[in-house]
């Protein structure tokens, strides 16, 4: 049953309203009091209170800038991509169209140039019609904006719990917005709070302040309103949900219409104007916003990891929550070194490794400068969006799991790099001052236990190759003919196992350990103690176990990229970068990255590889892709391939002097284990995979396209007590045809073995 109201205090009775007027009267006494009367003026004990009550509210806002969309740019400028908490873009009040301003005023606060901050007609006017039954607002437009302002603040610590929407306030909220606002009125200019409102207010979840708003609804710039399309945004304000034009063109029309008519009354538009635009029919062209890297124009991938570097940035905040919050809502504009032309070049090469895609095969790449570290593309064949047949992934092939997105225990984390770490092994070689022509034997297939190793760190020796060993195995080769004595040059030109072993055999490996160290090999894999939390971010790939002689640990591109720049900027190291400036929405410069290189080789050992490494390409395992690319037809171009030992993580990496670059072609899903055998690719079947199969060509056909635009010089040739003498090159064995299975038997499982049994990865594979 109903509760039977009070005859005398129903609102809804003439009695009733009577009541309600005087009631809300006398409050407004008090108030109007307090606000505009000395308090020495006053007498009586009920006026004296409220102004004393009125003089202690604060009357301090801080008016911090509101949350704008932060923008990520490519190299020359050119935007990547918008992410943002609040769709929100600043602009000037001279940005506006007079229609919008005159059509706010109008509709919310007639008086704004009259008053101080509030309006004392306009309260009376409502305390009359709300006891007439009426409710009506009387906050102005800096009262409002003061509402916004606190609003944001809240939202921006976190407190959204703590809003206050108009009909839930107290009389005390209402009075300290009152008081804040006749500070704030002392302290700003008009245009100033007006210029203010209209960038903080919300029209739509999509659209905070009126440049989003413009944009959301008509597709154009708060500069470019017509008189309709303002008239009708000053009137979504007053709820933007019931006057949403979109969902609700009928009622935004009828609120609009009301808009024209307050603008007629008070002579800011012509009858003529007003004709014509009440005759405007409501129509809108939406454009809704693509905000984060997933809508990028370009790079997504690159566009996540540069936001995963200022997440994990301790100059940006304490905490991680709080370093997002700053970046998502801080309108801060980042540069990065993405260079926008050899990114599309590097997307279409990716792609069109594998076309159609249905099991899931993946291709990546990634390309830096080897003087300052900038990454300059980096691309792989996923969408971080599902899509119809598309190969939808969140991971970031390229990098490390602690840069990739979600930094969680589930990343990818690189993959095994198989062959491209032979390099290092041979660079250790010419460290000690060694020929490269120098014999080598690589008939030897068997490294017990015992084998005498040389090794100066304090770490021991992992691993062994012996067939005699209970669950160990011989060494082995891609080729019979790979058996034999050779030179050291050689057995890296066609990527022998044999020979990579007999050279560590007479190296420290130690000094393996110092070369890989100082040009940034690290696992993508962080070490994580038994509660998962990261002790190690970067942990050490061991040259002592002898699997990562030939590349058993994940390793991601973006470090094997900038691995190989070393020996292309003559023995110096740039950690790779990403971030070249970082300013915020007032203009200040923010922490960014630099250029951060170091020696790491000798300079004859960097030349001395890269000599080696032009062979790979002329003459050896990696002659078959695109020789073009070769110092006898074009420019120079050093590189390896690698394939692990179950040929699902296949290379090229290789530089000239001015770009360095990492092609990779394989398995990204779970634990990297499919094989990379009788699988048909983009069309075309393949009984094993190899890295100058797929990665090869998009290697070459990337650096065709964009070497020569970063310096394609000639290396610099290495002193003659490295090269030797010369021997005459023995013929190797016949490389067989894409498509044709040229790995080995050998053991292992994927190359994870390091243990006593075997060295896994690559012990049947020399690519």
């Amino acid at each position: 049953m109903a509760t039977r109201k009070n005859p005398i205090f129903d609102t809804a009775t003439t009695l009733g309203k009577i009541f309600g007027f005087l009631g809300v009267s006398a409050i407004c006494g008090v108030l109007v009091a307090g606000l505009l009367v000395p308090a020495a003026a006053v007498s009586g004990s009920t006026a004296s209170g409220s102004i004393q009550f009125f003089d202690a509210l604060p009357a301090e806002l801080q008016v911090d800038p509101p949350s704008q969309n932060t923008t990520i740019l490519a190299a020359d400028g050119s935007k990547i991509a918008s992410i943002y908490m609040e769709n929100r873009t600043k602009v000037p009040l001279d940005q506006m169209s007079p229609f919008i301003k005159d059509a706010v005023i109008a509709i919310e606060d007639s008086r704004f140039y009259d008053h101080g901050g509030i309006d004392t007609t306009g309260i009376m006017r409502a305390v009359v019609s709300t006891a007439r039954g009426n409710k009506q607002g009387a906050s102005t437009i800096t009262q409002q904006y003061v509402n916004n302002v606190i609003n944001e603040s809240l939202v921006a610590e976190g407190k959204d719990a703590d809003v206050q929407l108009n009909g839930s306030k107290s009389v005390g909220t209402k009075l300290r917005e009152m008081k804040l606002a006749i500070a704030l009125e002392k302290k700003f200019s008009k245009e100033q709070i007006l210029e203010g409102y209209l960038n903080i207010v919300f029209f739509n979840t999509d659209a905070y302040g009126i440049e989003a708003a413009a944009k959301l609804f008509f597709s154009t710039t708060a500069k470019d309103l017509t008189l309709p399309q303002a008239a009708l945004l000053a009137g979504v304000v007053n709820s933007p949900s019931f006057y949403d034009p979109i969902t609700n063109p009928d009622n935004a029309k009828a609120r609009r219409d009301l808009v024209l008519g307050a603008m007629l009354a008070q002579d800011k538009i012509k009858q003529a104007d007003y004709d014509a635009a009440v005759a405007t029919p409501v129509t809108t062209q939406v454009t809704r916003p693509r905000q984060g890297c997933a809508y990028a124009t370009t790079a997504p991938y690159f566009c996540d990891y540069v936001l995963q570097l200022l997440f994990n940035n301790p100059a940006y905040g304490a905490t991680r929550d709080e370093r997002e919050k700053r970046i998502m809502r801080g309108g801060m504009t980042i540069t990065t070194t993405l260079d926008p032309n050899a990114q599309n070049v590097a997307q279409q090469q990716v792609d069109g490794s594998t076309g159609a895609n249905p099991d899931k095969w993946g291709a990546a790449l990634v390309s830096v400068q080897p003087n300052s570290g900038e990454i300059v593309a980096m691309a792989q064949n996923t969408v971080l969006l599902p899509q119809e047949g598309k190969f939808d992934q969140t991971q970031n092939f390229n990098v490390d799991v602690l840069d990739a997105k979600g930094n969680d225990l589930n990343g990818i984390g690189g993959f095994q790099p198989g062959s491209t770490m032979k390099p290092f092994t041979f660079a250790q070689w010419l460290n000690e001052g060694k020929s490269m022509n120098t014999t080598i034997n690589g008939a030897v297939r068997r490294y017990s236990p015992n084998f005498p190793w040389r090794n100066t760190c304090p770490t021991p020796v992992n691993g062994s190759y012996d067939s005699s060993v209970s669950g160990s195995f011989d060494l082995q080769n891609s080729e019979p003919g790979f058996y034999r004595g050779m030179s050291v040059l050689y057995g890296l030109m066609n990527s022998v196992n044999t020979a990579t072993f007999a050279s560590a055999a007479q190296v420290d490996l130690c000094g393996i350990q110092g070369i890989v160290d100082a040009t940034g090999i690290h696992g993508g894999l962080p070490t994580r103690d038994s509660t998962g939390k990261v002790s190690d971010p970067n942990p050490k790939v061991p040259m002592t176990t002898l699997a990562n002689l030939i590349g058993s640990t994940q390793t991601a591109p973006l470090t094997m990229a900038s691995a190989f720049a070393t020996f292309a900027n003559d023995g110096k190291y740039c950690e790779p970068i990403a971030i070249t400036a970082v300013t915020d929405q007032s203009g200040a410069t923010l922490p960014a990255q630099s250029s951060n290189c170091r020696d790491a080789v000798k300079p004859e050992v960097a030349r001395g590889v890269a000599y080696a490494m032009q062979e790979v390409l002329n003459g050896g395992s990696g002659s078959l892709i695109r020789p073009a690319l070769s110092t006898k037809n074009n420019f120079p171009v050093a590189a390896k391939t690698g394939t692990n030992d179950n040929n699902s993580s296949t290379w090229v990496v290789g530089y000239t002097t001015g770009l360095a670059t990492a092609a990779w072609f394989g398995d990204p899903l779970g634990d990297q284990q499919r094989f990379g055998r009788n699988l048909t690719v983009n069309g075309k079947f393949y009984p094993s995979i190899d890295g100058y199969m797929i990665a090869g060509p998009q290697f070459t056909r990337f650096m065709s396209a964009i070497a020569p635009g970063y310096g394609t010089k000639p290396f610099p040739a290495p002193p003659s007590n490295l090269l030797g003498t010369q021997v005459q090159r023995p013929a190797a064995p016949a490389v067989p045809a894409p498509g044709n299975n040229n790995g080995g038997t050998g053991g292992g499982t994927g190359g994870n073995n390091s243990g006593s049994g075997s060295s896994g990865s690559g012990s049947g594979k020399d690519d």
